[in-house]
């Protein structure tokens, strides 16, 4: 099923229908098929659009973790980890910690 979504995702894209919603969408379904480079690309775009959207930043670090790109991920865990608690969003920050806690003892280890 992710490459017909993915395809009506990129339709909706080609229509002009960008968003960070659509960006996050696309992102997802990247993760999903395990293409992590075009996650990135996605998820990098919307957290440009919206530095608010908590699962954007959470997926973001996630895939550029599975690219073992661990120093930006855990950058990218730190910002969303802040962004997640100005806006009261608990989970996605707690969520965060863990993923960020495991990158850093993978760091030190």
């Amino acid at each position: 099923m992710t490459p017909d979504r993915i395809s009506a995702l990129r339709t909706m894209l080609e229509r002009g229908q960008d968003s960070a919603l659509l960006r996050f969408s696309l992102g997802n379904e990247y993760v999903a098929a395990g293409s992590f480079e075009q996650a990135v690309e996605h998820l990098r775009l919307a957290v440009r659009m919206d530095r608010n959207y908590s699962a954007a930043w959470k997926l973001l670090g996630r895939a550029l973790a599975n690219l073992e790109h661990d120093k930006e991920a855990i950058a990218v865990y730190q910002e969303g980890i802040v962004i997640a608690e100005q806006k009261g969003d608990r989970q996605a920050a707690k969520e965060m910690a863990v993923f960020l806690k495991r990158l850093q003892k993978k760091q030190s280890g």
